[in-house]
């Protein structure tokens, strides 16, 4: 029997459980508690990045990280299994987010140093993981820990900082094409992860043939 000590503390799970019933002052207590996470999360991704990002910038950000995780009645928080500390999956989220509007706030920029009017389509598969979507992090944290070395740090940059293809290649010395691959078997893993999981979930149990009454019960 493992002895490791589940991340997920009783007060961050007391806590989620009462934003997700909309129980009242527990989304100000939410933020009270992340809001600092968040804003170190976002100037730790635009440092890796080289992107400038001022204090109206980084409110912004924050602003579009929190409109995140309460979307779509908490859709995100919902999808939180606590298999790891919630300040962990909240990071993920808020670096993916913040990767996708500093990517965002750059494709603006320079369609209007072209003096262009409409904005270019996004990248299909080499546009960074947080314009991908928040979902599938515990996956994706459960992977990591069955990967090693240059595997492992390209899955962990891709999905957990949202760097770029060429991103990546620039770090790890790694070809573009190599990293592609890579990618490509992590993905298949998730799949598969992802099919698992869902078939793991609790089956009715069938009912049994009806039997007569005992006429002594």
């Amino acid at each position: 029997m493992s002895s490791q000590k589940n991340p997920f503390t009783p007060v961050d799970r007391d806590l989620l459980k009462r934003c997700l019933a909309n129980a009242p002052g527990s989304w100000n207590d939410f933020v009270d508690r992340f809001i600092s996470l968040v804003y170190h999360a976002i100037q730790y991704t635009a440092h890796l990045r080289s992107a400038r990002v001022g204090p109206e910038d980084l409110e912004d950000i924050a602003a579009e990280v929190m409109l995140k995780l309460v979307a779509n009645d908490f859709r995100v928080l919902r999808e939180f299994r606590g298999e790891s500390s919630l300040a962990t999956y909240l990071t993920v989220i808020a670096r993916r987010i913040c990767v996708k509007e500093l990517a965002r706030r750059q494709q603006v920029l320079s369609a209007i140093n072209r003096g262009e009017s409409r904005l270019p389509e996004p990248e299909a598969d080499d546009a960074p993981a947080a314009a991908k979507g928040v979902e599938r992090l515990e996956e994706v944290d459960a992977l990591l820990r069955r990967l090693k070395g240059r595997e492992r740090e390209i899955v962990r940059l891709y999905y957990l900082e949202g760097r770029t293809y060429e991103e990546i290649s620039t770090d790890t010395d790694v070809p573009v094409n190599t990293i592609g691959a890579v990618l490509s078997r992590a993905r298949k893993k998730l799949r598969e992860m992802a099919k698992l999981s869902t078939d793991a979930t609790p089956v009715k149990p069938r009912k049994s043939k009806s039997k007569k009454p005992d006429p002594a019960g």
